[in-house]
């Protein structure tokens, strides 16, 4: 019998380890971090271009089914649902991984049926330096608010859009930004005696955990988002894609990895509780200026070509 916590936790990690049950890299804040971002930024919205946002996600394929969630405000629904879409059809047969497999058929609404994993990040060294070359996140994001800026035709707004919501979201996550020659975290392995449920896991994958559990929906998420606004009442300063950028990996020095001195990494409380400072503080920053951000672009009614 194993008395010691630590050796406890350490067997556990070896025997995942040994059955190849360490999880598999993660992409992106999970379900309840995007749908938490979403929550604020409609809130930052005006009346008008709530209407205008809803009429454009009207035009996608999968706008029936993400209003199937409603709770009382179906466009409302439907913008928090769609934050999800980049990372739900990851299990959607109807795509396909462009890395990988054949081509699927074209589905009416959208122009392309492509997973497009590699739009989700962007590995900045984690100690400064110019992008790698791994990942696409910054020049999917910019040129996606370009569609949205410049008249469009409905299927491209409405395909864009959801991108938009998602990875605008994503560029907030320290770990989708920022990588120590370790995949934003995803080989980089943790022992967390906090999470029965999860006990070894990767690093990208905890963080991208933090927001809350996947299912997070209705009025649960209102008050989980109401209270994240409370802690974070100022306005971030708007910025940019650079600064943004520059913002997560800086958090990502700073605040990502666990300095324990053991191998793995064991999760402390303060560790945990000080990330979870930080995951709050980025939903709030990346809400706030999704918000701004579609404001800007939806504010004057859209003419399409």
């Amino acid at each position: 019998m194993v008395d010691n916590p630590a050796m406890l936790r350490f067997l556990i990690f070896l025997l995942a380890l040994a059955l190849g049950l360490l999880p598999a890299g993660a992409h992106a804040w999970n379900a309840a971090g995007h749908r938490l971002v979403a929550h604020i930024a409609w809130l930052e919205l005006s009346p008008a271009t709530r209407i205008r946002i809803g009429a454009a996600l009207a035009h996608h394929p999968d706008h029936a089914r993400w209003r199937k969630h409603a709770d009382g405000d179906p466009a409302r629904t439907a913008f928090i649902e769609a934050a999800t879409w980049p990372d739900d059809i990851r299990r959607d047969p109807r795509f396909y991984d462009e890395d990988r497999k054949t081509p699927t058929p074209a589905l009416p609404g959208l122009s392309d049926t492509r997973r497009h994993l590699r739009w989700h990040y962007l590995d900045l060294p984690l100690a400064g330096g110019a992008n790698t070359g791994q990942g696409g996140l910054d020049h999917q994001l910019a040129r996606l608010l370009k569609v949205l800026s410049r008249p469009s035709s409905t299927a491209e707004v409405a395909y864009a859009l959801p991108w938009v919501i998602h990875l605008l979201a994503d560029i907030h996550q320290p770990l989708h930004v920022a990588s120590n020659n370790d995949r934003g975290g995803n080989r980089y392995s943790i022992a967390d005696p906090f999470n029965t449920r999860l006990p070894v896991s990767n690093l990208h994958r905890w963080w991208d955990d933090r927001p809350g559990p996947p299912w997070l929906r209705g009025r649960r998420l209102e008050q989980a988002a109401q209270k994240i606004l409370r802690e974070h009442q100022q306005a971030p300063p708007p910025g940019n894609l650079a600064s943004w950028l520059e913002e997560s990996r800086r958090i990502a020095r700073d605040h990502a990895y666990p300095n324990t001195g053991e191998n793995p990494p064991v999760i402390t409380l303060a560790f945990k509780r000080q990330a979870d400072k930080v995951t709050r503080e980025r939903l709030a920053t990346a809400g706030r200026r999704l918000g701004q951000q579609l404001e800007a672009v939806f504010t004057v009614p859209r003419e399409t070509p």
